[in-house]
């Protein structure tokens, strides 16, 4: 069916106030402004052994104004839809310019904000690629169809306790600007989630969740055919089982074939983080780091092995990051960051691409909300498969001794993204290129360009799964982005792998 921006969202006067901000913004001087007004609805659903515990619905909605005056950024936020509202918003925005070139001048700096071209779009009109909107499904089917795949799980031998969560989001989101880039976009995304526990009689407990990603897309989803919802809660429960009564990992070198589900948090972390152009230069170092990928090595880094190839993608079907165009007016690209185990390049946003002389922004600006500013955040940063390569058993058939890992787990990274641990949900021991049984205790280390550089393989396109989270953390004040990973399968050679239950004993 055809997909269009939400009416109520469309009643707004969103022109209207555009204008009146943007007007005021030209008047006061100001070198650039752009004007963006958000309804953010999000919404958890949550049952505990098929019965409903608890939810929440809420909206956020407001609008935003930013600007460049004097060769310095201002910015400020309002709630109140009227046109002498937003001329004041305008103002504010023009006065915390101001006040930002005193700060700096006193700092002694000349630096003045500069913002890479971008084309004028015109008016654009856009929206993500679902079939039925969460929020249309009425609320008491929606819980049918929760607490039945619940009870199914709940009925598995040994499950005795099933957690489900349902997390749904649908993004509004308007912006224009100063060089006449007009645009109004829609977003939807969902996350389902069913984690069974396992309590044995002498008291030990395991947990085991699905593995299904959360996915640009709508309430077809969950009960469609785009995730294989009925055979994954059939394996659960004698997964959960075998994890339960499972041998203890001897800590050592082992090859390991990873599967996306686990490995797309590790692009996250060690690839994605490290190529934010921000983080590179220094700009973003208050929360969780810098970037050992420093610019001086564009070009000449040694990322990884040769079967390396990753890219940034805001058009991704069904990406959590994926838009039509970003809180900068950028129109959605994508890129490569990594090419044959080479770093060649960074997401940016438009003041980050200018700093460097790059003739354009890849489009990564983007605000969590109506009363924050626009950062430079990730895109969908995927490792790309081999168009000839094999199927997970193919990868797995290589291995004499070694470790097949699915879901992800805990993480640890440095403030660089250099040195990482990674746990996971689903260990199996690979003898003589079969699996032989369940572990548990597992986590692999190593540092970025190490473990990247042992990655022997990457399977076909037939492994490659779009993963991701909806929870990214950045900035101070904090915002949240979600954001999609997809990967293949891939084998590595010789990483070494901790006993947790050891290490947390030290």
């Amino acid at each position: 069916m055809p997909r269009s921006i939400d009416e109520s969202f469309l009643a707004l006067p969103l022109r209207p106030l555009a204008d009146a901000a943007l007007a005021r913004a030209r008047a006061l001087g100001a070198e650039h402004a752009d004007f963006r007004l958000e309804r953010v609805r999000s919404a958890n659903w949550l049952l505990r052994d098929a019965r409903p515990a608890g939810s929440r619905d809420g909206t956020d909605t407001g609008y935003a104004v930013r600007v460049v005056h004097g060769g310095a950024w201002g910015f400020a936020a309002g709630v109140d839809m009227t046109m002498d509202a937003a001329a004041r918003v305008a103002s504010q925005a023009v006065e915390m310019a101001k006040l930002s070139a005193r700060v700096i001048a006193a700092a002694g700096s000349d630096e003045r904000v500069e913002l890479a071209p971008e084309p004028s779009h015109g008016e654009r009109t856009w929206v993500s690629p679902y079939e039925v909107n969460p929020f249309d499904v009425p609320g008491a089917e929606r819980i049918e169809l929760l607490a039945d795949r619940s009870a199914r799980l709940l009925a598995g031998e040994g499950v005795s306790h099933v957690d489900t969560r349902l997390w749904a989001v649908q993004e509004n989101k308007f912006y224009a600007d100063t060089a006449g880039t007009v645009t109004t976009q829609q977003r939807v995304r969902i996350l389902p989630e069913l984690t069974a526990t396992n309590v044995a009689p002498d008291g030990r407990f395991d947990t085991m969740r699905t593995l299904a990603p959360p996915a640009a897309r709508g309430w077809e989803y969950f009960t469609g055919t785009a995730w294989d919802w009925d055979g994954e809660l059939a394996r659960i429960p004698g997964l959960l089982a075998g994890k339960l009564a499972a041998p203890s990992v001897e800590a050592g070198a082992y090859d390991l074939v990873i599967a996306p589900s686990n490995l797309f948090l590790t692009i996250h972390e060690s690839i994605g983080h490290a190529t934010e152009l921000d983080r590179a230069l220094g700009y973003e170092a208050a929360y969780a780091g810098t970037s050992f990928a420093t610019f001086d090595q564009l070009g000449s880094l040694r990322y990884g092995s040769e079967a390396m190839h990753v890219t940034g993608d805001r058009t991704a079907e069904h990406g959590l990051a994926t838009v039509g165009y970003d809180d900068d007016g950028v129109e959605a690209q994508s890129w490569d960051l990594v090419k044959d185990g080479v770093l060649v390049g960074y997401q940016t946003d438009r003041r980050t691409a200018a700093l460097t002389g790059a003739a354009r922004s890849n489009g990564c600006a983007f605000a969590d909300s109506p009363a924050h500013v626009p950062l430079q955040r990730m895109a969908n940063v995927s490792l790309q498969p081999d168009p000839a390569g094999p199927d997970t058993d193919g990868l797995i058939s290589r291995v004499e001794r070694g470790i097949f890992i699915e879901g992800d787990g805990s993480w640890s990274i440095d403030m660089q993204r250099y040195n990482f641990q990674f746990t996971g949900q689903r260990f199996f021991r690979i003898e003589n290129g079969e699996l032989a049984g369940q572990l548990r205790d597992v986590a692999y280390q190593a540092t970025t360009t190490d473990f990247w550089g042992a990655m022997e393989a990457v399977g076909g396109p037939d492994t490659y799964v779009l993963g991701g989270s909806f929870m990214c953390g950045k900035a101070q004040p904090g915002q949240l982005a979600a954001v999609s990973h997809g990967c293949p399968s891939a084998l590595f050679r010789q990483i070494n792998v901790l006993n947790t239950t050891q290490e947390a004993g030290r």
